[in-house]
């Protein structure tokens, strides 16, 4: 390989990798299953929460 072939595949190389980390890709953001859990337990005491003051308030209603 010539010197400026070299250069120029070091520049372009260069110039893709910052390209990259400017444009990340439109992967989400990986969760842990611990978080998940977590997640998960807390709508859950949300739903619950929810359901149960909805019960009081119709019982006030009637």
């Amino acid at each position: 390989m010539n010197r400026r072939k070299k250069i120029n595949q070091i520049l372009s190389n260069k110039a893709k990798k910052a390209n990259a980390k400017q444009n990340p890709g439109s992967k989400p953001r990986y969760v842990s299953k611990a978080e998940r859990a977590k997640t998960q337990a807390s709508e859950e005491t949300l739903c619950v929460a929810g359901s149960d003051s909805a019960a009081v308030v119709g019982a006030a209603a009637e």
